[in-house]
């Protein structure tokens, strides 16, 4: 079962800070209002939040209305920040794997998770332990790495014209699902790549209703702006899927 704390890790840790203070990075221009596009009604309601971070997401959640907000994260470090920055009476942060949420007792109306399960190898055991933290009807709503993103075995992503301009994707290994090392701020992170129907079917295959599925892209004013985001009209970064327990 992988454990990563790669956010522990000092250089990644610093190098993660820098990327986010950046207020055009990808996270924020197009998959935050993409995750929040498909929570419900949080009023009442008691919410987990899964790879917390630094805690912002948490404190949205009570300005949507939810009555207690729980933040799960891994990382110590990140969990500091959320602590000195982003503390509030109805926020409780946890240090603690999502490998082990098993040993929650309590349950949600709400589980929420942005960009963490892509480090999970254990997609299925991850899916079964959240249906069991839900209410009846609950909902389970996360963002991952897009698979086309996660497939491939090298960082080769892009074929490009003599200007320098992404004109394809270069996808390769899609059906050969398990662990990919890559470099990302530094060398050797771990995560995980399933095929989309995988994903689904563990899903499914664990008392889940599919609701809502997104591939989200920048606007076209914002690719007009930063051509760099052109390149979503070949690939999508993120995939994004909301789904409730069966009643």
């Amino acid at each position: 079962m992988s454990n990563q704390n790669i956010y522990d890790n000092q250089e990644f840790f610093d190098g993660y800070k820098k990327l986010r203070s950046n207020p055009l990075v990808a996270n924020d221009v197009v998959e935050k209002p993409a995750l929040f596009s498909l929570i419900p009604d949080l009023h009442d309601k008691s919410v987990l939040d899964i790879g917390c971070g630094y805690g912002e997401n948490c404190v949205q959640f009570l300005e949507l209305g939810a009555t207690m907000v729980t933040g799960l994260d891994i990382s110590a470090k990140m969990l500091e920040i959320a602590k000195n920055e982003n503390s509030c009476p109805n926020i409780l942060y946890i240090n603690k794997s999502m490998t082990d949420l098993n040993e929650i007792t309590e349950k949600f109306d709400v589980v929420l998770s942005s960009l963490a399960v892509h480090y999970i190898e254990d997609f299925d055991k991850l899916v079964k332990d959240i249906y069991n933290l839900l209410n009846q009807g609950g909902y389970f709503i996360f963002s991952q790495e897009h698979p086309l993103t996660t497939a491939l075995l090298t960082q080769d992503y892009w074929t490009r014209n003599s200007e320098n301009e992404r004109i394809h994707y270069n996808l390769t290994t899609y059906a050969l699902e398990g662990e990919r090392k890559v470099t990302w701020i530094v060398d050797g992170v771990i995560k995980y790549h399933r095929t989309i129907s995988s994903i689904i079917n563990s899903l499914s295959s664990s008392g889940f209703i599919i609701e809502q599925m997104l591939e989200p892209i920048p606007s076209t004013d914002i690719m007009k702006q930063y051509p760099s985001y052109k390149k979503y009209i070949h690939k999508p970064d993120f995939l994004l899927i909301k789904v409730r327990k069966s009643n």
